[in-house]
């Protein structure tokens, strides 16, 4: 199971700060740089993030919706048609949250979205077994994502669930395609059940989105279908994930002051820096065992090495902030410069050391290019402790 480790930030660390006043921390330069940092953070980089992984799981449901009727009714011609527009949502969908891995901690968290939606690998053996069962499978046609959600493993649902039943490897594996629904699927032909399943999942997907988006936006910000979704499934969020941030220091949030709050962010860019260097290349990279080998993400629409990258993306965003924010970079480049240049030089090099790795990542894994990658998001990770260091003694 795919689980980034998130390790939490304690309210009781040490930090230089003296308690927040009403009006949003201290009038010290320091709390007035994280400040600005802060509220940007959360409302121009993590809620409309999420809000673009919401709007796109919702479309990629209802093309699967669209795709699970018209096959059923016997039109595989115009089922196919709804296919790829299903991938290219799936696609955007899945660029969303993999430019969100940088702050895991939170609803992802809280709520274990996170292992929910983004487990691999696929659990095959599990997925034939359920295929078959009549009355599981009458039951996921009735019920939907509640069903699935409730009674499969994590290895069963997700963005990897959805790919296996939308995305068709080439006979050598180099080359991957939106499926054709008149092939067979791993040697067997397509049916009913595959299509009933894929939408069940989609649900399950779109309602774990949305939840996301309502969870850090607060639910009176988002549409009124997403609170219709939420309401009927009864996923409403019980935290404002947002307002808690940017009220740090303030009565009534989880952080104590501006810095735990800053450190947060921090310590979120360096588990996901970690999770990619040591699981998502490390373990195909150097496992032994064929769990390890078989340990990749986003095998079927050869999307490994754009995952790891954007993961990394999602550093960068919430390290330095989009477009002309102002961000935690710029309060330490001013502390600490060299500190900052650093982890602004090595967030370039893991990218593109990750960009080297050839696809399929399952035939690169263990080739210098994911080598030289790790190497870089290993010392990436220490600049980043680095950063914590700078936040907690200026």
């Amino acid at each position: 199971m795919a689980m980034s480790a998130m390790v939490a930030v304690s309210l009781t660390a040490c930090s230089d700060d003296e308690p927040a006043t009403e009006g949003g921390g201290n009038d010290n330069a320091k709390d007035i740089a994280l400040k600005a940092a802060i509220d940007p953070y959360v409302d121009n980089t993590v809620v409309p993030n999420y809000k673009v992984m919401a709007d796109e799981a919702i479309e990629l449901y209802n093309q699967c919706v669209q795709i699970r009727d018209l096959f059923i009714a016997g039109d595989v011609t115009a089922a196919n048609e709804y296919v790829e527009q299903a991938c290219r949502h799936w696609t955007l969908s899945r660029e969303a949250w993999e430019l969100s891995e940088a702050w895991l901690y939170g609803a992802a968290a809280d709520y274990n979205i996170d292992p929910h939606i983004d487990s691999w690998p696929l659990d095959k053996a599990a997925l034939v077994s359920l295929l078959s069962n009549a009355d599981m499978m009458q039951a996921i046609g009735d019920g939907g994502a509640a069903y699935v959600s409730a009674n499969l493993g994590y290895g069963l649902l997700g963005f990897h669930a959805i790919e296996y039943m939308l995305y068709e490897l080439s006979a050598d594996g180099q080359s991957s395609s939106p499926r054709d629904l008149r092939h067979t699927l791993d040697g067997t032909a397509v049916t009913n059940n595959h299509m009933i399943y894929m939408a069940a999942v989609a649900e399950d997907l779109r309602n774990q989105c949305v939840r996301l988006e309502a969870s850090w936006a607060g639910i009176d910000n988002v549409t009124s279908e997403k609170q219709q979704i939420l309401a009927d499934n009864e996923l409403e969020p019980t935290l404002n994930y947002g307002e808690i941030m940017k009220n740090a220091g303030q009565a009534g949030s989880n952080y104590q002051s501006l810095t735990l709050a800053a450190q947060q962010i921090i310590q979120g860019a360096i588990d996901i820096v970690d999770e990619v260097n040591t699981q998502k290349i490390g373990r195909p990279n150097a496992g032994t065992s064929e769990e390890d080998k078989n340990y990749i993400e986003s095998p079927y629409a050869l999307n490994s090495v754009v995952d790891f990258a954007d993961n990394i993306r999602s550093v960068r965003n919430a390290y330095e902030g989009l477009n002309d924010d102002a961000s935690i970079s710029d309060f330490v480049a001013t502390v600490a410069p060299e500190v900052d240049t650093e982890v602004r030089n090595l967030i370039d090099e893991c990218i593109t050391n990750i960009k080297a790795i050839p696809e399929p990542f399952a035939a690169s894994a263990q080739g210098p290019e994911a080598t030289a990658a790790m190497e870089s998001l290993g010392k990436l990770s220490t600049a980043l402790a680095n950063v914590n260091s700078v936040l907690v003694n200026n």
